[in-house]
């Protein structure tokens, strides 16, 4: 894809489409933009621990895919594979909505590195996290076949 707006437009498909997030994630909508990406989630009550706060794995998820597709705005031809991602936790939520920022960090010829943070919705950061990244060989265009 050699348009970057349209590149982007088929990244925050093949969020939308993607079985996990219709399936657990329904609410999750995504916004690609240059070496950027952000993501809002409406807080469901699946999505808690024992203690009726959101799963840790929640707030991995939204990171990952924050930093995932911030990285990938930047690779037209291929997706990408996380192969590292740290996170920090910094506060439980309970409800509401939670919103991820995802940010391109540094690419080189086999590497992207991108940040990303959660806020809650009175702007109060929960969690943020780095994530390296690697081109695959899966043509970006193959998910248009699923």
């Amino acid at each position: 894809m050699s348009d970057p707006e349209n590149h982007r437009r088929h990244l925050d498909t093949v969020f939308s489409k993607a079985h996990i997030n219709t399936r657990l994630y329904p609410s999750a909508k995504l916004k690609t933009g240059e070496g950027t990406a952000e993501i809002t989630l409406e807080i469901a009550d699946s999505y808690h621990h024992g203690m009726h706060a959101v799963h840790g794995s929640v707030y991995f998820k939204l990171l990952d895919d924050a930093a995932y597709f911030a990285a990938n705005s930047a690779v037209t031809d291929v997706f990408l594979v996380t192969t590292s991602f740290h996170i920090h936790m910094l506060r439980p939520v309970h409800k509401g909505t939670l919103y991820a920022k995802g940010t391109l960090r540094m690419k080189s010829r086999s590497l992207l590195i991108a940040d990303a943070e959660i806020q809650d919705e009175n702007g109060k950061e929960v969690a943020y996290g780095t994530g390296h990244f690697a081109k695959s060989r899966i043509p970006i265009d193959s998910a248009d076949e699923n």
